[in-house]
């Protein structure tokens, strides 16, 4: 079941360049950064409200969100919705037949259990749904 809006990402080339409109000109603060290795990103977290904006910078060129950045350049990349159990989803929407990236739920950042829904079955958006560890909110 979707809980909330968890995060909205945004491909950017450099986290750092990028944190500085949003914390110069909008007042937010980047409250951390993390490395995906398995993602090939380091993605920088700005808090706002029970919602996070992500800045996702690729960590190397075969990475998937280089690719995007190369084909549309820096701006939108999905939105992310909080699940009580990313396992239980993943296995009802693959039952239902939607097309989804990851072949299973994985590790994300900040230790979630998180996977991909592909584009083509949600209107042409990237969708992730992601579980918080376990005995947080």
């Amino acid at each position: 079941m979707i809980k909330k809006i968890a995060h909205i990402a945004i491909a950017v080339h450099n986290v750092d360049e990028a944190a500085r409109f949003f914390t110069e000109q909008l007042g937010l603060k980047l409250t951390g950064k993390e490395t995906v290795p398995h993602r090939k990103v380091t993605v920088g977290f700005i808090h706002l409200g029970d919602v996070k904006i992500e800045l996702v910078q690729p960590d190397a060129p075969d990475a998937p969100i280089a690719k995007f950045l190369a084909e549309r350049g820096q701006g939108l990349h999905h939105i992310c919705f909080e699940v009580d159990d990313a396992d239980a989803e993943y296995n009802r929407l693959q039952s239902a037949g939607v097309r989804l990236v990851d072949p299973a739920p994985q590790a994300g950042a900040g230790g979630t259990k998180t996977f991909f829904i592909h584009p083509k079955s949600a209107g042409g958006v990237l969708v992730e749904l992601n579980q918080p560890p376990r005995g947080e909110p």
